[in-house]
């Protein structure tokens, strides 16, 4: 039995954690940094000591020994890009309505009622008199008393962005993992770590800040100097945002050119469409306007607490507006503090089970599918780590997306794929290194068919 060798502490440790006193080595023990024998514990390498003392001498009998396991310290969640529904990218471009044939392009239905038109049968157009907007006397004349009308209409277009990730391990890297307390297969390793950094490189294109597309590498307004942002995904910020946003960010400078009356191309044009391009110096308001709530600007001191009337109010003027919001994206800090507001109020944040759906195939509601976020009035609340903080107050929040998924997505034209070739599959000169290169490569673009149904609230503080 075993009590027949616990003797000493040696003993127990060995009927312990393996092995018998005196027989082979503990290779438990070794793993968490002891060796059996020698009885002397250590921090680490650098406690061993280097002097002259007989202590010292006993560095060169430690080998400190780690796991296989490689343990992230970084929060590499890539909420954005899970949440954007995929579709396959089929075209390059749509088509969107952007008057009524009669009563504007507003929210609702505009008319007058006053004979504003040069003739008692003014009809069609923005605001149409109330009593000729559809009925019509019996045997009513075609083209006095009934006249053609049409809606508006233009066209969006995009073009497929390249996201791509290279990297390389040597063939003796590849075999030294292998051997010396290595971390195993060093492959494996690398791809799923460069799996996740591309994922979550996507992630924060899709949140990038509207200042990032407009700065200078030197804090310049030189033009030759500009950052180009073109060749990565169009950012949820830029998709959801108005004219009059672009105009005040740009009156309290927090854009490099911030003297000019012409923002520049790659702050304004959206989808091919330059709409959004300040008229004079002004705000133009136009059809790719979102909804956005900024308070009264951006000025220093314009920020305001986030309050439950201002999100209230985003989601009324959002299905005013014809949009059905399906999600709220958010900071962890914001959904922290709209918990606090609720909570003082004695009301609390609802839990709602979210299935996914992949291709259009909708899952099977279940433990292992679905996965539970908290909502507020059934929209649920998606924290991301990346999501901005607009804005020029202090204790600032992060930004709040309220998002109609119906009209926004993600086109991909390539799936992410993963290649690899080099000396292990034995081709050197194909990489031209005696090793290995491999890349992470998608091929996709966001796009959006609905403006005004997408809101955004910035500029809130926690207090």
């Amino acid at each position: 039995m075993a009590t027949n060798y616990i003797k000493t502490m040696k003993d127990l440790e060995a009927s312990t954690y393996g092995g018998r006193s005196g027989v082979g080595g503990n290779s438990l023990l070794k793993s968490a940094g002891a060796v059996a024998g020698l009885h002397t514990g250590h921090g680490g390498a650098e406690s061993l000591g280097t002097g002259t003392t007989a202590a010292s001498g006993l560095s060169s009998l430690y080998n400190l020994v780690y796991g296989k396991k490689v343990w992230s310290m970084l929060n590499q969640e890539v909420n954005a890009l899970a949440m954007l529904p995929k579709r396959p990218y089929t075209s390059s471009g749509w088509r969107i309505m952007t008057d009524r044939p009669e009563g504007g392009s507003g929210s609702t239905f505009t008319v007058s009622a006053a004979n504003t038109g040069a003739s008692a049968n003014a009809s069609g157009g923005a605001t149409p008199r109330f009593d000729k907007i559809g009925g019509v006397a019996e045997n009513a004349k075609l083209g006095t008393d009934l006249v053609a009308i049409a809606p508006s209409y233009t066209t969006l277009y995009t073009s497929p962005k390249t996201i791509a990730h290279m990297f390389e391990f040597s063939e003796l890297a590849l075999e030294m993992a292998k051997i010396d307390d290595g971390v195993g297969d060093l492959r494996a390793l690398i791809r799923e770590d460069m799996g996740k950094h591309h994922a979550e490189t996507q992630n924060k294109m899709l949140l990038m800040p509207l200042e990032h597309y407009d700065v200078t590498n030197d804090g310049s307004d030189d033009a030759a100097k500009k950052v180009d942002a073109t060749a990565n995904y169009t950012s949820l910020m830029k998709i959801v945002s108005s004219s009059a946003e672009l105009h005040d960010m740009q009156a309290a400078s927090m854009f490099d050119d911030s003297s000019s009356t012409v923002l520049i191309d790659q702050l304004v044009k959206l989808y091919g469409n330059s709409d959004r391009q300040l008229s004079g110096g002004a705000a133009n308001a136009s059809f790719l306007d979102s909804q956005v709530d900024y308070g009264a600007g951006y000025a220093s001191g314009d920020a305001r607490p986030l309050t439950l009337t201002i999100l209230n109010a985003m989601l009324r003027s959002l299905r005013e507006n014809g949009g059905s919001p399906k999600v709220i994206l958010t900071g962890y800090d914001t959904i922290q503090h709209l918990g606090d507001l609720l909570q003082s109020q004695e009301r609390f944040l609802d839990r709602k089970e979210i299935i996914p759906t992949h291709g259009g195939v909708r899952g099977v509601k279940g433990t292992e599918v679905g996965f539970r976020v908290a909502t507020y009035y059934d929209i649920p609340l998606i924290p991301c780590k990346d999501m901005p903080k607009t804005g020029n107050g202090s204790n600032k929040l992060s930004d709040m997306l309220i998002l109609d998924t119906d009209h926004l997505w993600l086109s991909v034209l390539k799936p992410t794929q993963y290649f690899e070739d080099g000396i292990d599959n034995g081709n050197p000169f194909g990489v031209g290194t005696l090793g290995n290169q491999a890349m992470y490569r998608t091929i996709a673009e966001t796009g959006c068919s609905f403006f005004k149904g997408q809101g955004k609230i910035t500029n809130i503080t926690s207090a």
